[in-house]
């Protein structure tokens, strides 16, 4: 017979219901894409101010990479990293803009360059992932570079002649397959993630997978979404000084606030 007293066995742990609000990955269509930039399109026309701040500053920043390509394109990849961090700080603000107009709320630029504060946390984790991928990018390309590179390193005053050379079309292949690939996991990540840490101050972890869901779960229409981001962006930059971006830059913005209000609904709201 034991001799110690007998012991009931613990009851199993269950953890309490999540208090975090429901969320539903809406299902899209192509038309939507549209919808989005229409939306854009009326918020660009309801603070024109605002817009301009904001396609100035993008077009700055092409500017100063195409600069910094056509005379040290070895310090592309460090100017493009910093294009990389001010960027989604100078999109939330537009997406402040648009969140504002859609609550009935006057917007102001200095509100809308601030909004960032309350969030800085979950940007800034946000923010660290990408200027990661944009570093193995950059070690990527150098890879390309070293293995598909037929002629010789490029100096920096024939750069455009000698990869455009046909006999470095493996390069070409190569270099856009890899660059397209991280082009595409970032978009992955970040396409209704910042709207999403803007909207409901949740942490980038949260907001990266919810972005996720939206891509995999509609992945025909995102990949329409980000062709026609990348057409807007590249058209813009053939312009003069990049003018396009004046308009292209704002209306993106806009228009990516409504992507992420279209791709994903709160059951609590």
């Amino acid at each position: 017979m034991s001799q110690f007293p007998a012991v009931d066995a613990p009851e199993p742990y269950i953890p309490p219901p999540s208090e975090a609000p429901k969320k539903r990955i809406r299902p899209l269509r192509p038309s939507d894409v549209l919808h989005w930039l229409t939306a854009g399109w009326q918020d660009l026309r309801a603070h024109p101010g605002i817009g301009a701040f904001y396609g100035s500053a993008f077009a700055c920043m092409a500017i100063i990479l195409g600069a910094v390509f056509r005379s040290k394109p070895e310090y592309t990849m460090s100017i493009a990293s910093g294009c990389l961090l001010l960027g989604p700080f100078l999109a939330m603000g537009l997406y402040e803009v648009s969140r504002r107009r859609e609550l009935g709320l006057p917007s102001e630029l200095g509100l809308s360059l601030t909004c960032w504060e309350p969030h800085v946390r979950s940007m800034a984790m946000l923010i660290l992932v990408l200027i990661v991928l944009e570093l193995l990018w950059g070690r990527a390309s150098l890879v390309v570079f070293a293995v598909f590179f037929n002629t010789g390193m490029p100096s920096t005053s024939s750069v455009i002649q000698a990869v455009f050379n046909p006999d470095n079309w493996e390069f070409v292949a190569a270099y856009t397959i890899v660059g397209g690939a991280f082009a595409v996991l970032v978009f992955t990540i970040t396409v209704v993630s910042i709207p999403m840490i803007l909207d409901r101050d949740t942490d980038a972890v949260s907001a990266a997978i919810t972005s996720i869901e939206v891509f995999f779960r509609n992945t025909g229409v995102m990949l329409l979404w980000g062709a026609v981001i990348t057409m807007l962006v590249v058209v813009s930059l053939l312009l003069p000084l990049a003018a396009g971006l004046l308009i292209a830059g704002p209306l993106l913005g806009h228009a990516s606030w409504h992507a992420y209000r279209g791709s994903v609904e709160w059951l609590a709201d």
